[in-house]
């Protein structure tokens, strides 16, 4: 993760949450008063987002010191330590809850990418997001689901052209699309186009698609249209897909399956702050 990009979310997050003043922990304790606190997983999964609790209680306080007992990707049990924090009292429990939401939405992501991986188990397709990320949150999500094994799809409209149902419907065909495209565009930028019929893959693949992507495709349908492609491009799966049914596409071929569903859906993991 970018750190100084970090700092300011962390700074925006802060300000939404504190605002002027703590005022239950500022009318209970003195600027003197110190303590130490100790972050514990209440249930097993990835850790992600660690390095928050650093960088975090550091803009709070300069003379917060933090311990950090885990790295991003590692798996964590239930009643195990991630971390203990020691200084300050006030600024320990003004920023817990900003800190714990990031960190329990980030390990969620990552505990769910995990399980999408094992549950996949292939030696060559790989699993990736999406961006279907909670607005403000894509860099950390992102970064979550790196931590549980999973790859980055585009981060945003920015950094890779991506021609859907619609860009296709409204331009007339996937060809004059890519060649619209192509026509404007340097060759550092890779195009990818979605398709949904063995006529679509076929166009794409002759319009000169760099990845082509089979959406809501069965798996014998991915395993026919894979056949279709030239090495040279890449291939993507994704619509459809879940936990339930994800080892159905293991040997279909396909490069890669992208999930939305490990940005919007993922559960939260189960993370306490504890006084000592």
């Amino acid at each position: 993760m970018n750190e100084l990009k970090l700092k300011e979310l962390l700074k925006q997050f802060f300000l939404e949450d504190i605002g002027e003043r703590d005022i239950t922990s500022e009318t209970i304790f003195s600027r003197e008063d110190e303590g130490r606190a100790i972050f514990v997983a209440k249930e097993d999964g990835i850790i992600s987002g660690v390095s928050i609790i650093d960088i975090g209680y550091r803009l709070l306080h300069p003379l917060i010191t933090c311990q950090l007992y885990k790295r991003d990707g590692e798996r964590v049990k239930k009643g195990e330590v991630i971390a203990v924090v020691s200084g300050p009292t006030i600024p320990i429990l003004s920023g817990e809850r900003v800190i714990l939401n990031i960190l329990q939405r980030m390990s969620g992501i990552a505990t769910l990418t995990n399980r999408a991986v094992r549950a996949l188990n292939s030696n060559h397709t790989r699993i990736c997001d999406t961006r279907k990320t909670t607005p403000g949150l894509r860099m950390l999500e992102k970064y979550a689901v790196t931590c549980g094994g999973g790859y980055n799809h585009r981060f945003g409209l920015y950094d890779g052209v991506m021609i859907k149902d619609n860009h296709i419907a409204f331009c007339g065909s996937i060809t004059k699309a890519v060649e619209r495209v192509r026509s404007q565009l340097g060759h550092m930028v890779k195009i990818e186009v979605e398709t949904e019929t063995k006529q679509q893959v076929i166009e794409a693949v002759e319009a000169g698609a760099d990845v082509i992507m089979f959406d809501n495709c069965t798996p014998e349908e991915i395993r026919e249209f894979v056949q279709l492609v030239p090495p040279s491009i890449i291939t993507e799966a994704s619509g459809g897909i879940t936990l339930e049914n994800i080892a159905q596409y293991r040997d279909t071929g396909v490069d890669y399956i992208s999930l939305g569903m490990l940005t919007h859906s993922a559960k939260a993991l189960d993370i306490s702050l504890n006084v000592q």
